[in-house]
């Protein structure tokens, strides 16, 4: 089991990992062993996670989520299977704890009589500034 928060679990059962080979330097090593990871967890259909963190996960995964609802994480830092494997695991716990944080309502606000007031005399003085830049009558 992923401990994500102290009352939320992931049962590594639903974790499905696939090997592949990683592309960028690496030697004679990069042409033959697979060490980059590709961690695909079922959020939709996770019975671990609440309703609210699943639509918050997949809204916070983005192009990571298939349109099934599935969320895609590939590792592919490091040179070994093993650390990469732990690195998908991590980001997904990450992921997962933060769409476990209940955004704060938006409040919304007025603004303040003084405000309203600062803004009517700022834009009364610019308009004066103006009207003085109109042409000069002159003598012909």
């Amino acid at each position: 089991m992923l401990q994500v928060t102290p009352t939320l679990q992931i049962d590594e059962r639903e974790l499905e990992f696939q090997f592949i080979r990683a592309s960028g330097p690496g030697g004679q090593n990069v042409n033959k062993v697979s060490s980059a990871v590709q961690l695909r967890f079922d959020a939709a259909h996770s019975p671990s996670l609440p309703d609210d963190v699943r639509a918050r996960l997949l809204r916070l995964a983005g192009r990571r989520a298939t349109g099934e609802g599935v969320v895609v994480i590939d590792a592919r830092r490091h040179r070994t299977q093993e650390r990469n494997r732990q690195d998908a695991i991590d980001r997904l716990v990450e992921l997962v704890r933060r769409a476990t944080e209940v955004p704060k309502p938006r409040r919304p606000t007025r603004p303040t009589r003084a405000s309203k007031e600062r803004r009517l005399a700022e834009k009364q003085r610019r308009g004066g500034v103006k009207r003085l830049r109109g042409g000069v009558k002159g003598e012909d």
